[in-house]
């Protein structure tokens, strides 16, 4: 199981440990909120495998590379882990559009900036993407 600690902004799995940055409003599962969703999750679909490193994705498709796709934009970058809620406070999660991803802004990881989603450095985003299976569970405390 992937745990997130949102005190630690840090994600576990397998024994490997990632610094991350999740929802500058911090926490809830209200809808347009901005917030990181708490509770039990499961990873229901991956998104870029052999994209390269720094594929942006719009919609959950490769639409380029950064920094040439996206300037300045807050990007998805190098990898999708999309999440599904599993109780019902979190059931809208896939609809919010709430994922595990890769982002270009690494020098605020390890602080809470991010619009809901649980973003990575897109080497790090890489390889938790090659270790984590769909359906793998997710608890973000």
């Amino acid at each position: 199981m992937i745990t997130v600690s949102i005190a630690r902004q840090e994600l576990t799995y397998r024994g490997h440990c990632f610094r991350v940055s999740t929802g500058a409003a911090g926490t809830g599962c209200e809808a347009g909120s901005g917030k990181t969703p708490l509770g039990l999750f499961a990873v229901c679909s991956k998104h870029g495998e052999n994209a390269p490193l720094m594929t942006v994705f719009r919609g959950r498709l490769p639409v380029g590379t950064y920094p040439e796709t996206a300037r300045g934009e807050d990007a998805v970058l190098t990898r999708i882990l999309a999440l599904e809620g599993l109780e019902p406070h979190n059931a809208n999660t896939r609809a919010r559009f709430i994922y595990i991803h890769g982002t270009a802004d690494t020098e605020r990881i390890g602080s809470p900036v991010s619009h809901g989603c649980i973003r990575l450095a897109p080497h790090d985003m890489m390889q938790l993407f090659e270790m984590c299976p769909v359906g793998c569970r997710v608890n973000i405390v």
